[in-house]
């Protein structure tokens, strides 16, 4: 099987090349420059990319783009210039080719910035920041045009991704348990999902083998979401420490990160916002469409094993 695979120098594309390669997939990235970390049979530059036919891929998967700012320090027009306008041109190319299937990563950010109750397939989509926004503006081009028969989209919609090797929010808030500082947001009640890696890479090797799949929107979760206060206690687990955890007035919590608004520290609300509120994501439609009742990794297991993972 061949596969054309955009953003491959990122978290997951680094995560996702491998294990393709190891499951014996002639893989060709697509960047804006040469560098991988190797099993791959040729990298392509954007903008050398006219056709795909040459390449004669089963399968294109579109994870390039431009990541959510936490700061706001991003133009806002280059979320679109990226995140809308290389999917509306890998995609163009994809009609045109004798690809099957086109799977494009989108984020839940491109349906809700916050979530009441559950995030599903059938919530309206109302996008709150730039990024979210260019991910939805491409889910929408792509499902306004007609497909050739034989071919189909997925359009998935990952929540926040973790796994060995990133160092992301997940491994700030692993410093401070680590060196004993309290955790002062323990009054905040939240449930959140995450994704582990591991999981997200078990879904494309589905997707990829099973041509029975429907093509649509699916988004991607852990089965379980967890609230922050037990992902600060598996952190503790993983060092041996037992976390220290404070539960200060909301009240104050929220005068303090308006300061850190305006002076950029580094707890400020989008920072807070990702620790205290609850984020739910349902998987429910891409475990039926899987014929699965739980993907391969609980929760638990997947942070634990990330966390464990910064000490190395």
């Amino acid at each position: 099987m061949k596969l054309l695979i955009s953003g491959t120098t990122g978290f997951v594309g680094r995560n996702l090349v491998r294990y393709l390669y190891s499951t014996e997939k002639e893989l060709y990235c697509l960047g804006l420059n040469t560098r991988h970390d190797g099993g791959v049979s040729e990298s392509i530059l954007w903008h050398n990319l006219n056709s795909l036919g040459c390449y004669k891929c089963n399968t294109v998967i579109h994870l390039a783009g431009k990541a959510h700012d936490i700061i706001g320090a991003s133009d806002p027009l280059e979320y679109f210039k990226v995140n809308t306008g290389l999917t509306k041109k890998l995609f163009d190319l994809f009609i045109d080719s004798d690809a099957r299937d086109f799977i494009y990563f989108s984020s839940v950010k491109a349906v809700a910035d916050t979530v009441l109750g559950v995030l599903n397939e059938d919530v309206a989509a109302n996008p709150k920041t730039s990024y979210g926004e260019s991910k939805y503006k491409a889910e929408q081009y792509l499902l306004s045009k007609e497909l050739p028969e034989g071919k189909r989209i997925f359009i998935l919609r990952p929540c926040m991704i973790h796994g060995p090797g990133n160092k992301g929010n997940l491994n700030l808030l692993y410093n401070v348990v680590k060196k004993g500082i309290p955790y002062p947001l323990a009054a905040f009640e939240n449930r959140r999902s995450f994704l582990s890696i591991n999981n997200l890479l078990f879904v494309i090797e589905q997707l990829l083998n099973n041509p029975a799949i429907p093509g649509g929107i699916y988004n991607i979760a852990d089965d379980e979401p967890l609230a922050t206060s037990e992902v600060i206690k598996i952190m503790g687990e993983a060092n041996g420490s037992k976390p220290r955890l404070w539960s200060l007035s909301p009240t104050l919590i929220q005068t303090f990160v308006r300061v850190g608004d305006k002076l950029r520290l580094p707890l400020n609300s989008e920072r807070l916002k990702k620790l205290t509120e609850s984020y739910v994501v349902s998987n429910h439609k891409l475990k039926n469409a899987l014929g699965i009742k739980a993907l391969p990794v609980s929760s638990r297991d997947g942070l634990l094993e990330t966390i464990r993972s910064f000490e190395k």
